[in-house]
């Protein structure tokens, strides 16, 4: 049976919520819908930053002690505004919609200590849009070994199955972190591959008071800084094989010195670029194609290293093949929130590194 299910994604860009609507039972996609946007406000984003700071001394995923409980108000609040502003614009009706998946906002991934916290009342969220709402995606499979990230291979495959294309095939997310999903016909790997956007986003932030160095414009005039980046690969995560997962801030202690906005841009990027190159000689083989989804897929100048990098494989951005490169993930939740609702895996043994397959998720009714 076909749902209709709206996924909701806040990642580790802080940038804002993703709102996306797509048909589905679960297995394969039917249709696409609409997807909207809500960013997050200065203020939001500056606590939000805050509550990832505090995040790190938390030794209960339930407690929300100082500013947490505030950072969790306030991620509860702005879905529940993308939803309305989202069934707004497109004259969707509550009863129409089938099921939510809420990610929430993570502020601590720690699966090592089976500690993983999203933000975010489910059941607060479900009264106010009046929509049953699927959240806490991640726990099951981190209470069982796992890593619990990354979450959307399987919905990476459903769209891969689309193409018809010779394998490898390699989707590519770049977002506050970068993952990937390894397909090849049954093979399903995926994994973390390193900093993403959000050591660049916050080096900006930092030196020039822009939230992202815009089309890869800054970086595109300065020089990368080989030696940090040699020295910064020799950390032993990129030796790891996968699966494997990170935390929003566990490369943030790697700060650039005395760089200038340009090649300190320069520098980050091409170090994103060569920690997901790190990937390439632990997959079963080469990939043929990569296909490069969120935040990243935007940034010219990381799209041009990609080529260069992982040449001669295809690198193509996720809208090149018609599907969404900033709603991809807000539709993964989408798409999980259906497998979940028919209990359905959500993650594998090569994907998070679980011992057996692993549904999850959990329903807050309004």
């Amino acid at each position: 049976m076909m749902l209709t299910a709206i996924g909701l994604m806040s990642g580790t860009s802080l940038d804002g919520v993703d709102v996306a609507l797509i048909e589905t039972d679960g297995k394969k996609v039917k249709a696409f819908g609409p997807s909207g946007y809500r960013p997050y406000t200065d203020f939001e984003r500056r606590l939000l930053l805050q509550a990832l700071t505090e995040a790190v001394h938390l030794e209960a995923r339930e407690a929300r002690p100082g500013i947490l409980l505030e950072a969790e108000r306030i991620v509860t609040t702005a879905h529940a505004e993308a939803i309305a502003s989202f069934k707004a614009q497109n004259r969707i009706a509550s009863e129409d919609i089938d099921i939510v998946g809420f990610h929430g906002q993570t502020v601590l991934h720690r699966p090592a200590e089976k500690m993983t916290v999203q933000i975010g009342d489910a059941c607060a969220l479900a009264r106010a849009i009046r929509i049953p709402v699927m959240h806490d995606f991640r726990a099951a499979d981190v209470a069982a070994g796992g890593q619990g990230a990354p979450l959307v291979p399987v919905y990476h495959r459903a769209l891969a199955q689309s193409l018809e294309r010779e394998g490898p095939i390699v989707v590519l997310n770049i977002g506050g972190v970068a993952n990937v999903t390894y397909i090849d016909g049954d093979t399903l790997i995926a994994c973390d591959t390193g900093p993403g956007n959000a050591l660049l986003d916050d080096f900006m932030n930092r030196t020039t008071g822009q939230r992202f160095d815009t089309d890869g414009r800054m970086a595109a005039q300065g020089t990368a800084d080989a030696a940090w980046i040699a020295e910064a690969l020799k950390d032993p995560f990129f030796a790891l094989p996968p699966p494997k997962s990170l935390d929003r801030n566990d490369f943030a202690k790697r700060i650039l010195r005395n760089a200038s906005p340009t090649d300190g841009a320069a520098t980050l990027t091409a170090f994103t670029v060569s920690a997901i190159a790190q990937i390439v000689p632990l997959l079963p083989q080469r990939p043929k194609s990569w296909v490069v989804a969120g935040g990243g897929a935007r940034n010219h100048t990381m799209m041009r290293m990609l080529r260069e990098k992982l040449q001669p494989a295809r690198v193509e951005s996720a809208d090149a093949l018609g599907w969404s490169t900033d709603a991809i993930e807000a539709q993964a939740f989408g798409f999980l929130a259906a497998r979940g609702l028919k209990g359905l895996p959500l993650s594998y043994p090569a994907t998070t590194g679980v011992p057996i397959p692993m549904t999850g998720g959990i329903v807050a009714r309004p």
